[in-house]
């Protein structure tokens, strides 16, 4: 079994909750794409938006390499309310797995993200943000991937 996620180029739309500590779960909806160019380097840009809340829109874009063969890889993200984060990815048989760390941050936030292949089309998506050693957010998502043009 191969991913398509992150491993090929394309466009994915994303929809699902968000929860905050002590909230109710906020309708989240978004949009990934994903492109690769000739050194085995990845870019990834998200945008997340909440229809129903007056919580801000979150972009991010990563940047990270990937060897052919390999099944681990680094990143580094500007993200829009975390601000620069370093992180790394394994691909595992069914998941991609994501753990990433706040430069400089003082909160000493960090965060995870789990990704499992449901079908070429389709993952499922599991994240957390914690602050310290508490979880302070998570976010629960299906992902679609939009057929290329």
């Amino acid at each position: 079994m191969t991913h398509t996620f992150l491993l090929e180029p394309g466009r994915w739309i994303l929809q699902g909750s968000w929860l905050e500590r002590n909230q109710m779960p906020i309708n989240l909806k978004g949009m990934i794409l994903v492109a690769w160019n000739r050194d085995n380097w990845f870019t990834m840009v998200t945008k997340l938006i909440f229809p129903d809340s007056n919580r801000p829109d979150i972009a991010s874009q990563y940047k990270g390499r990937l060897d052919n063969g390999e099944r681990q890889y680094t990143f580094l993200l500007q993200h829009g309310s975390l601000g620069q984060v370093e992180g790394e990815g394994w691909i595992c048989p069914d998941t991609i797995v994501q753990r990433y760390w706040v430069l400089s941050d003082k909160q000493r936030r960090s965060g995870f993200e789990t990704l499992h292949r449901v079908n070429n089309d389709t993952y499922y998506l599991t994240s957390g943000i914690l602050a310290g050693h508490f979880l302070n957010t998570t976010m629960e998502a299906s992902l679609e991937r939009q057929p290329s043009k």
